[in-house]
């Protein structure tokens, strides 16, 4: 199995950072704003973007963990799904964060999650990676790096606070 690494930690940072400079522009600047980031890998991007928004704009804005394993379709069994966020969502603008957007499945999920949690004024998707092979018509706003990949590969994303290193593979 080859591994190949396509984005280095300078690389996620930068890409990090360019997706925050959007999230401000799309968003004309913090109010309102609330990241939620999906478990697991997908928080911890949530909070590296919030972190950056809190030195560019000298606002803290909330970060949500979002755990969408019981919304998943191809949960075998319904368990009660509707886990509090510990943050109002309501008339808030959201941006959801995930590492990778393959199929579009995660996210789907994740707007059910999201909705079992309030009526968000808006949401945006937010990914470091976006490696295509869409299953639903979901589209990130925000992208750190377009990796196209056969079907066959797989997508590694590395984060420091679990790895020890940041980095995104392609295997």
């Amino acid at each position: 199995m080859a591994v190949k690494e396509i984005v280095d930690a300078m690389s996620m940072q930068r890409a990090l950072t360019r997706i925050t400079y959007e999230i401000i522009e799309k968003n004309k600047g913090v109010n309102d704003l609330v990241i939620v980031g999906i478990k697991t890998r997908g928080v911890f991007v949530a909070k590296r973007i919030a972190q950056r928004l809190q030195q560019l704009e000298n606002a803290e804005v909330p970060v949500a963990e979002l755990d969408i394993s019981t919304y998943r379709d191809d949960a075998k069994e319904r368990i009660s799904r509707v886990g509090d966020l510990g943050v109002d969502l309501d008339d808030k603008r959201v941006v959801l964060v995930d590492d990778v957007l393959y199929t579009g499945r995660t996210i789907r999920a994740a707007l059910d999650a999201l909705m079992d949690n309030g009526r968000p004024a808006a949401v945006n998707l937010a990914v470091l990676v976006d490696r295509g092979h869409r299953e639903l018509p979901i589209r990130a706003d925000f992208v750190g790096k377009n990796i196209p990949t056969a079907a066959s590969e797989r997508i590694k994303v590395k984060v420091s606070e679990i790895d020890g290193l940041d980095s995104v593979e392609i295997i």
